[in-house]
C-alpha cells in the first residue's frame, strides 16, 4: 500500500489565531503576528481511496496552500498509473499531457513500409520535445507523460533528473518547470499502450484536481475575511456590522459554496466515466475558474491594503486562485466543452440528476 504523508513547509494561520487587530496596533505589535498553527502536514490518501475522498483531501491541501504536488499525485498521476497497469511509486508525482512530442522506436524493426523508427522490435521509445510548465517537476520523483507514439496513445514515466529542467513558476511561486527531452530513451518496462479514452480522462482529472484546489483556497479566503472583518473596527464598531460589508461577505460565501458544490457533484461521474464525467468536470472547472476572480476581488476589497502584503496570509490563497484559474483550462475553455457535452435531450436530466 503506497500511503505516506507529504510534509509541507508553509504553515497555515487558522482563523482563530489570525488576530487582525495586531496589524493596526502600535508598529512593534506586527512582530507578534507569526505563523504558529496546527501541524501543516496533510496526509496523502491511499491509492484505493474513493474519488470523493481524494477531492476532499485536495480541497484541504488547497485551503492550507500546501507547497507540494498533492492533488497532482493523488487525483491525477496515481489513478492514471493504475489504469495503465504500472506500479505506483512512493513520493510526489506530477503529470504532463503532451501529444506534440516526437516519438519513435528506439529499436527499429526491419521493414520496407513507413519511415525509420515507425516500427519497433519492442516498445522502447526515443522521445524528443519539451514538456511545458510541468507542475512541481523539480520536486517529483516521477512525471507521468501521456503522448502519441507511432503505434498510438502511450503513457510512460519519466524521472525529471533525466531531462534538462528549466525552472519556472506561476503567480503563487509554485514550480511550473519545462523539461527538455533530446532523443531520450524510455525503456519498454516504463511504457504502456493506452486507449484514447485515457487521454480524455487525464484531462478531466487534471481539471477537477485544480477545481478542488480552488475550492480549498476559496474556503481559506472566507475564513480569513470573516476573521478580519470581525476583528477590525472602524467608527467604533467591527467592519462586519456595516451593511455593505455584510453584503459582500454574503457574496463571497456564496461563490465559495458554488465551487464546493460543483466539485463535489463531479466525484461520482468521474468514477463512471462517459458523458456524465465530461459534463460534471466541465461544470466544476468552469464554475471554479469563473468564481476565482470574484472570490479574490471581494477578499482583497474587505481586507484593504493589509491584504496585499506578505504579512497577511491572504496572498497565499488569492495568488493561487489567480494561477489555478487558468491552469488545466480556464472558464472559457471548459464552458465550451460543457456546451459540447450536452444535447437538447440530455441537458435537463444532467441538471436534475442526483450526483
Amino acid at each position: 500500500m503506497n500511503t505516506h504523508t507529504i510534509v509541507t513547509d508553509t504553515p497555515v494561520i487558522s482563523a482563530a489565531d489570525y488576530d487582525t487587530a495586531a496589524f493596526f496596533a502600535e508598529p512593534d505589535a506586527i512582530a507578534v503576528v507569526t505563523n504558529t498553527t496546527a501541524p501543516n502536514a496533510v496526509a496523502l490518501p491511499s491509492p484505493d481511496a474513493s474519488t470523493a475522498e481524494l477531492l476532499a483531501a485536495a480541497q484541504e491541501a488547497g485551503r492550507r496552500a500546501v507547497p507540494a504536488p498533492f492533488a497532482e499525485t493523488a487525483l491525477v498521476a496515481r489513478p492514471l498509473l493504475r489504469r495503465a497497469g504500472l506500479a505506483v511509486p512512493d513520493g510526489p508525482l506530477s503529470y504532463a499531457i503532451a501529444p506534440e512530442l516526437t516519438i519513435r522506436h528506439a529499436h527499429p524493426a526491419a521493414s520496407a513500409v513507413g519511415s525509420a523508427g515507425s516500427v519497433g522490435e519492442d516498445d522502447t521509445l526515443l522521445v524528443t520535445g519539451t514538456l511545458r510548465r510541468v507542475p512541481w517537476a523539480r520536486a517529483a520523483t516521477r512525471v507521468i507523460v501521456l503522448a502519441t507514439a507511432p503505434f498510438g496513445p502511450v503513457l510512460f514515466t519519466l524521472a525529471p533528473g533525466r531531462a534538462v529542467l528549466t525552472p519556472g513558476g506561476n503567480l503563487a511561486e509554485e514550480p511550473r518547470d519545462d523539461l527538455y527531452l533530446a532523443a531520450l530513451e524510455i525503456p519498454a518496462a516504463q511504457v504502456r499502450r493506452i486507449p484514447r479514452e485515457l487521454f480524455e480522462e487525464a484531462e478531466l482529472r487534471a481539471a477537477l484536481a485544480r477545481a478542488a484546489l480552488i475550492a480549498g483556497a476559496a474556503e481559506r479566503c472566507v475564513e480569513l475575511t470573516v476573521a478580519h472583518t470581525s476583528a477590525r473596527t472602524q467608527f467604533g464598531r467591527p467592519l462586519s456590522r456595516f451593511q455593505a460589508v455584510k453584503q459582500e461577505e454574503a457574496r463571497l460565501i456564496e461563490e465559495s459554496a458554488l465551487v464546493r458544490a460543483a466539485v463535489r457533484a463531479a466525484a461520482a461521474p468521474l468514477d463512471t466515466g462517459g458523458p456524465a464525467a465530461r459534463f460534471g468536470v466541465a461544470a466544476a472547472k468552469t464554475q471554479a475558474s469563473a468564481s476565482a476572480a470574484e472570490i479574490a476581488r471581494i477578499a482583497h476589497q474587505l481586507h484593504g491594503a493589509i491584504g496585499i502584503t506578505r504579512l497577511s496570509p491572504l496572498h497565499l490563497a488569492t495568488t493561487r486562485l489567480w494561477s489555478w484559474r487558468d491552469e488545466d483550462g480556464d472558464e472559457t475553455t471548459w464552458a465550451a466543452r460543457l456546451a459540447r457535452s450536452v444535447t437538447a435531450a440530455t441537458l435537463w436530466p444532467a441538471l436534475t440528476a442526483t450526483p
